[in-house]
């Protein structure tokens, strides 16, 4: 009698954009043809707008961090930032630990820090997942030191995104896990940068972001470990920006 091949466990359905989705997926963050191979991706292009350190161990807070796979783009000259990293999610927070990442469990609204404490932090793949956005914009421009810069990456609330970046994304390789995006979060380049002026940050959009499709086919091959997101004059996708946080004088009155 030949025993009935078991069928591999799935996971439970979770609702469009439920953080538990991350502990359900914690296995997925490192392997480079895991499920968050493109947040991998992402953050090696992050990285480039990263300024340097201003001192050898200045913090450099990562929200929404994961598993710290910023870790791996804070070399050569950004070597010197200490990696501080903020996430919901404790197996991922366990991993980025191991990572050299000073790892703290907290919500992005309700930052433990000082105010002022960072000379730069970054945003990535971040605003899209927030039912809060003004509330998350208030907190992070608290512990942005005057004059720091905020480095982002997003999803934009558009027609393009919605159907390409999330609804056939989804049901490819590399692609974001299934329900991992809520469209209804997405956030437009005006917006986030009216979000963030209230609080006293300049935003400037630098552009979008697509894969190479020549590395994408050989990332199917199985022959290269990455993608590169190249620069796209289009911000209908994946957008990056850079804000400041506006230095204030003191009232003289």
């Amino acid at each position: 009698m030949v025993a009935a091949r078991r069928r591999p466990r799935r996971g439970p359905r979770r609702a469009r954009n439920d953080p538990a989705q991350y502990d359900d997926l914690a296995a997925e963050w490192w392997p480079t043809h895991g499920r968050f191979a493109a947040l991998r991706w992402l953050a090696e292009a992050r990285g480039r707008l990263i300024p340097d350190p201003p001192e050898p161990g200045a913090a450099l807070l990562d929200l929404a961090c994961g598993a710290g796979l910023l870790s791996l783009t804070l070399t050569g000259r950004l070597a010197g930032w200490r990696h501080v990293g903020v996430d919901l999610s404790s197996p991922a927070l366990r991993q980025a630990a191991g990572h050299g990442v000073a790892a703290i469990q907290a919500d992005v609204r309700c930052l433990p820090f000082r105010d002022g404490q960072f000379p730069c932090v970054v945003a990535g793949e971040l605003f899209e997942h927030l039912e809060d956005l003004d509330a998350a914009c208030a907190a992070i421009a608290r512990v942005l030191a005057p004059g720091g810069t905020l480095v982002i990456d997003t999803l934009a609330d558009t027609l393009f995104c919605r159907v390409a970046l999330v609804g056939l994304a989804e049901r490819l390789p590399g692609g974001p896990p299934p329900r991992i995006h809520d469209p209804r979060l997405l956030v437009a380049p005006d917006r986030l940068a009216r979000a963030l002026g209230a609080c006293g940050i300049e935003m400037t959009v630098v552009g979008g972001l697509r894969p190479s499709l020549v590395d994408y086919a050989r990332w199917l091959a199985r022959r290269a470990d990455s993608v590169r997101m190249l620069p796209t004059g289009s911000t209908a996708g994946v957008y990056q920006a850079v804000g400041t946080r506006i230095e204030t004088g003191r009232d003289d009155r």
